[in-house]
């Protein structure tokens, strides 16, 4: 377990948003041993269990993920095996090698019918191929056994990759008017906010007793505080940005940008939880774009 003997901390999708900052969050509390996609394939389930038995890691990080969600709808095999299968088996290695296991789930597995924020004990009904193999690889992790955390977030951007935010930016200086949705509600959370309180709640494990992981094992969600919906955060990014000349933001519905998946209407994820069990608070949404974009400049 990681709270004992030599702590290595296996790390997958050290390329993507969350797993970059990941990659230097997680200095000082193991030795990192970073994997992109080139060196482990999620879709490769024998190459995963090598690798985690070659490794022996006290712990695995595992943001990787399909994440296109559209694309989802037409290649469900992949999305199940890279979002669902391949978290069961990282979770299945790390029972036997009494490790813990760090994975990352989504807003995605509700459906947003629901008026309020949404607390882990709801029941998840996700409306995307996306969401559904999301819930699918938290129950692979569950039903192993293995010691766990599942951190659900949402809307989740960064300053480098293909996000939100720098879609925003790139159509901003390009166009003089963007027409996005605002009729989808959520907490748009910076990939550094995941990887900052990941660490915090790490960093708690390492000082905790023997039966640390027996307690506090589960379901958490971790997204940014506050809520706004597609349009507000374009707003909010143009308000903040560098270019010479903003576009105008025109607020649309759903219904008038079609897209091949659904998307739940409410995408709210209540902290409560988060905070009793490990007294974090995350910082508001437009806050944390704040710093976010601080450092573009």
């Amino acid at each position: 377990m990681i709270g004992n003997g030599q702590r290595t901390i296996l790390l997958t999708g050290v390329n993507g948003q969350v797993g970059f900052e990941l990659a230097r969050s997680l200095q000082g509390l193991g030795r990192v041993v970073a994997f992109d996609r080139s060196k482990m394939d999620l879709t490769d389930l024998d190459q995963i269990r090598r690798i985690v038995r070659e490794v022996k890691p006290a712990l695995i990080v595992n943001p990787a993920a399909y994440t296109a969600v559209d694309r989802a709808e037409s290649e469900a095999d992949l999305t199940k095996r890279i979002n669902a299968e391949a978290p069961g088996v990282l979770a299945e290695e790390a029972r036997r090698l009494d490790a813990a296991l760090i994975h990352y789930s989504s807003d995605y597995v509700f459906d947003g019918s629901k008026d309020g924020a949404y607390v882990e004990d709801d029941i998840p009904n996700a409306c995307n191929v996306y969401g559904k193999s999301k819930h699918a690889g938290e129950q692979a992790i569950a039903a192993s056994g293995c010691a766990h955390l599942i951190f659900r977030t949402s809307w989740v951007y960064g300053a480098r990759g293909k996000n939100f935010l720098t879609t925003m930016l790139r159509l901003g200086a390009e166009r003089d008017e963007l027409n996005v949705v605002a009729d989808q509600v959520g907490a748009p959370t910076w990939s550094t906010t995941i990887s900052a309180m990941t660490s915090s709640v790490l960093s708690q494990a390492l000082r905790g007793e023997q039966n640390w992981w027996a307690q506090y094992s589960g379901v958490y969600h971790l997204s940014a505080s506050g809520a706004t919906s597609w349009c507000g955060f374009a707003q909010a990014i143009f308000e903040r940005s560098q270019l010479e000349k903003t576009p105008a933001v025109k607020p649309i519905a759903t219904a008038s940008y079609p897209t091949p998946a659904e998307r739940p209407a409410n995408s709210r994820l209540s902290n409560r939880k988060l905070t009793a069990a490990f007294g974090l608070e995350a910082p508001a949404w437009n806050e944390a774009l704040t710093l976010c974009m601080a450092g573009m400049i």
